[in-house]
């Protein structure tokens, strides 16, 4: 099928392999080198492939033959077409390109913005359609391919990818890699930097730099749990070795599923292993978008409300219900939020989304997460744990390594499971989930007792108890979370002291509870977590946790006075992902120029 957000023609001619042949240049901040890209081909006549500020040089079809390539205007959000004339016979197109310095998709960064200090780094963030900026390809999900690539680095620096990977660096600095599973070009990754592996099991372990890993392998000792939890959940892992690559803190997203090696921000590393289910997250990824991946960005809630469903369920598996439960509270706190935020009748609050004209990064909200989750909550309540676990697992088997659109997933689970339930497509009314607005009344209700002592404690402290005296002991990072969103809006500066004092918030390395913290602060003008607040900013590039400070800041005159003072520092820290959402909501261009 088309991408709207693609100007590839697969259903004339689709790319089934990809072999990169690329050199990384730290000096000049680019990736140069080759892709030789197999094709299916259907009789065309062209071949055409999406780019983003890429170098184009020679191109050449099967055997070694030169073709004039050309480059299409540049489209807003999508770049440029490269169309490259083929024969119906042809089989194997070579491109030698390189990227550009301010290639979206690549973050590079200088030694002072590593953990060692001693070495530079980069990484590659592929989704949506940034896979384009760094490697010509048709970037779309709905296209799989197998790969294989051969990375030449620096020497002393360790090359890692959503491959096979090594975990040693090599002399030569030159690095092989094989992904023999079909991938969509989104899934695309690479890392380079000062690295070091350990094992965490079976077939699991963990990539971060040398003054990290020991404080990542401590986090993340319950990985190879989860696996083991998952597969008992909804079948074998298809991957081979399961590994997450702790990144620096610019990284702009919590995890990014890249398949064999999870990249994950920094800022779970909590000291208590409170922050681990971004790794049940991304793990469950496996199973839900790159086993079975959403056929357009309009399905995004396809990978990731499936994704978060099965993130609870191995969380319950391995930590209890009443764990998942806290975490399924704060994720329908997050959804009351992004309705409120984007209007509860919003057209962009359904969720099979419309996209045209869009950039399909805008569909990364909570909107996807967390009303696909408890649609999908509501379908197991309805037909019972058992069956549903049941159709899950086979879904997953029936239609693994393909691309499921929306209208295909009903279709599926209509003929699967509910015509053999009676009165369940009723219950559900699965078109007020799908193709409505806001959060239908049949949502799951979901009740956690840990939670209701917690607003126990909130009850006391609003009614006058001293902070030190409330009873928050062994509270996990979640109660915590949900402690400091409901305070009292009348919050006194006198009881935001008396908070401080009492439990430290300002100066806490628990990066959840920071946030939300520093939420409270600004909405209160707490001038003792300004430099705080400055530091938490400057320090990591987490979407997650800029977007929602900076857009807090902006509220007041003064307050986006602050907010560009701290952002002119940091801007150049963060990723392309996290600058434009910073940008936008700024106005920085138009600050700058005026």
């Amino acid at each position: 099928m088309r991408d709207i957000h693609s100007f590839s023609r697969p259903d004339e001619a689709a790319v089934t392999h990809l072999n990169l042949d690329l050199s990384v240049d730290f000096a000049d901040h680019r990736l140069v080198g080759s892709a030789t890209l197999a094709i299916e081909n259907r009789g065309a006549t062209e071949l055409v492939l999406d780019t983003n500020d890429l170098a184009i040089g020679r191109v050449f079809v099967d055997s070694g033959k030169e073709v004039e390539s050309h480059l299409g205007e540049e489209v807003k959000y999508l770049g440029r077409s490269l169309t490259i004339p083929i024969e119906p016979a042809t089989r194997a197109v070579k491109i030698e390109y390189a990227s550009m310095p301010g290639a979206a998709a690549v973050q590079w960064l200088e030694p002072q913005q590593t953990a060692s200090g001693k070495h530079p780094f980069l990484f590659t963030q592929s989704q949506a359609i940034l896979a384009r900026t760094w490697v010509p390809c048709q970037d779309t999900p709905g296209v799989r391919m197998t790969y294989e690539a051969t990375i030449r680095v620096p020497r002393g620096l360790l090359a890692v990818m959503s491959a096979e990977n090594p975990t040693k660096t090599k002399e030569d600095g030159a690095y092989h890699f094989k992904m023999p599973q079909p991938i969509p070009s989104y899934l695309l990754a690479l890392a380079v930097g000062d690295l070091e592996f350990r094992s965490l099991g079976r077939n699991s372990g963990v990539y971060a730099e040398k003054p990290v890993i020991d404080a990542a392998a401590y986090e993340l000792a319950d990985t190879q749990k989860m696996i083991d939890a998952a597969e008992k959940l909804y079948g074998p892992y298809r991957w081979g070795q399961y590994d997450v690559l702790v990144l620096p803190p610019s990284f702009p997203f919590g995890g990014m599923e890249n398949p064999r090696l999870t990249f994950a921000t920094p800022t779970i590393l909590a000291g208590d292993r409170s922050l681990v289910n971004l790794v049940a997250h991304e793990l469950a990824h496996s199973w839900s978008g790159n086993l079975v991946t959403n056929a357009t960005w309009n399905d995004f809630w396809l990978n990731e409300g499936f994704t978060v469903y099965f993130e609870r369920r191995i969380m319950e598996a391995v930590y209890g219900r009443e764990y998942s439960e806290m975490l399924a509270r704060l994720g329908m706190q997050d959804l009351e939020e992004i309705v409120n935020e984007l209007g509860p009748q919003s057209r962009n609050t359904h969720l099979l989304l419309d996209l045209k004209d869009k950039d399909p990064d805008d569909a990364a909200t909570k909107l996807a997460y967390e009303k696909g989750y408890f649609f999908l909550r509501l379908v197991e309540e309805t037909v019972g744990r058992e069956r549903w676990d049941r159709y899950l697992r086979d879904y997953f088997e029936r239609n693994a390594f393909r691309s499921m659109t929306t209208e295909r997933f009903v279709e599926d689970l209509r003929a699967n499971l509910l015509s053999r339930v009676p009165g369940a497509e009723q219950k559900i009314d699965i078109e007020k989930w799908i193709s409505g607005p806001g959060i239908p009344p049949n949502v799951p209700r979901v009740k956690s007792d840990a939670f209701e002592k917690v607003e126990e404690q909130v009850g006391a402290f609003q009614k006058g108890a001293k902070a030190s005296s409330l009873e928050t002991k062994k509270w996990s990072t979640h109660e915590w979370i949900h402690f400091l969103r409901h305070l009292p809006q009348s919050l006194t500066l006198a009881q935001m002291e008396d908070l401080d004092r009492a439990f430290k918030f300002s100066a806490t390395g628990n990066s959840e509870i920071l946030h939300e913290w520093l939420m409270q602060a600004i909405a209160k003008g707490y001038e003792p977590a300004w430099g705080p607040l400055e530091k938490f900013l400057q320090r990591q590039g987490r979407r997650k946790f800029l977007k929602p400070l900076y857009q807090k800041l902006a509220e007041s005159e003064g307050g986006l006075a602050r907010a560009r003072r701290i952002y002119e520092k940091a801007r150049p820290t963060y990723h392309a992902v996290s600058r434009g959402t910073i940008d936008n909501i700024l106005k920085w261009t138009e600050q700058k120029e005026h």
